[in-house]
């Protein structure tokens, strides 16, 4: 029996996955941040973690397993590679790859070996492939070198709504009740003397506020939702135009909680019309698993074999990551 072994690490949580060649899954494991950029240290004892407890669920060894694939967050240039390679080549794997967690989202989202992915999580990113293999990734280095969202500056920009509409500098916005609620405050002026005082930041839940108040009309968050919707058209359109896929037919995959779980239609509806705008053969599609099963598929792959449908089947239910 063959075993694949594939590893989704991201900024806040590590995912492995383990399955046989009939698609089973037989190994799971769950740790906290894998990316080095954060913290190196706590990534490389995560990333580990993860690994050792997929393992032992299925009572395998690492020479056991066929090959090993890890989508890393951070994985984006040589100077991290060179960093990469040898935290991932001391956990033992005979045969292994890593890559930005990028393209194993990428993989899982479309059923062709080319295609964009725009990731909004707690930050955002883009990238693609095209079919001769070329790749291009846009963004992903913070808000200094261009980018613009993610929860990680969308619950800035609800907080700052709410500023803004108390000082008198914006219009009155919903969220200034909502964030006074999920915060835990009397009025704004309590919350910005505890803020300003104690040095806090706003907490990443406070994005979804976003798309509570947009549901009730409430312009400030629309505003804000739309501007996050408007700068993932533009990354798209860059790589797609970089690539020059602009007469293929691709998937345009979506993919990190701003753009999978958010509700509604107000960030999605603006990165449809930028890709049509330049391709119109592309389809705008959301993430429906988790991007662990793209590193695993991509694992099969690796080893020059077609996925097999088994397993290809067996994992398009992988919808919710759980060690049950």
């Amino acid at each position: 029996m063959k075993y694949y072994l594939g590893v989704d690490a991201g900024g806040s949580k590590t995912y492995t996955l383990i399955v046989d060649e009939q698609g089973n899954i037989v190994g799971k494991g769950s740790s906290g941040n894998g990316n080095h950029q954060i913290d190196y240290e706590a990534a490389k004892a995560n990333i580990r973690e993860s690994v050792e407890t997929a393992l032992a669920q299925a009572g395998l060894t690492r020479e056991q397993i066929e090959f090993a694939y890890f989508g890393l967050a951070g994985a984006d240039r040589e100077i991290d590679y060179r960093i990469l390679r040898p935290m991932i080549a001391e956990l033992g794997f005979p045969r292994h790859e890593i890559n930005c967690d990028t393209m194993i989202a990428l993989r899982a989202g479309t059923d062709r070996p080319y295609g964009v992915v725009l990731i909004c999580g707690t930050g955002s990113n883009s990238a693609g492939v095209s079919p001769e293999g070329q790749f291009f990734q846009c963004g992903g280095f913070t808000y200094l070198f261009g980018d613009f969202g993610g929860g990680g500056s969308l619950c800035v920009e609800a907080f700052r709504s709410v500023i803004r509409a108390w000082d008198g500098r914006e219009r009155q916005t919903l969220l200034t009740g909502l964030v006074l609620d999920e915060l835990g405050y009397d009025s704004v002026q309590q919350m910005f003397d505890d803020y300003l005082d104690h040095n806090k930041v706003p907490p990443l839940r406070l994005a979804k506020l976003l798309f509570t108040a947009a549901k009730e009309g409430d312009e400030a968050a629309m505003d804000i939702l739309r501007r996050q919707g408007i700068e993932l058209g533009k990354s798209a359109k860059a790589v797609i135009r970089r690539l020059v896929m602009e007469s293929l037919t691709f998937d345009v995959v979506l993919a990190g909680s701003i753009v999978t779980r958010g509700e509604g239609d107000f960030v999605l509806k603006y990165v449809r019309e930028a890709v049509q705008e330049v391709a119109q053969g592309a389809r705008v599609v959301t993430l429906q698993v988790e991007p662990v099963v793209g590193a695993v598929w991509l694992a099969v792959e690796a080893t020059g074999v077609e996925l097999p449908s088994a397993i290809y089947e067996s994992l398009r239910g992988v919808a919710e990551f759980s060690l049950v």
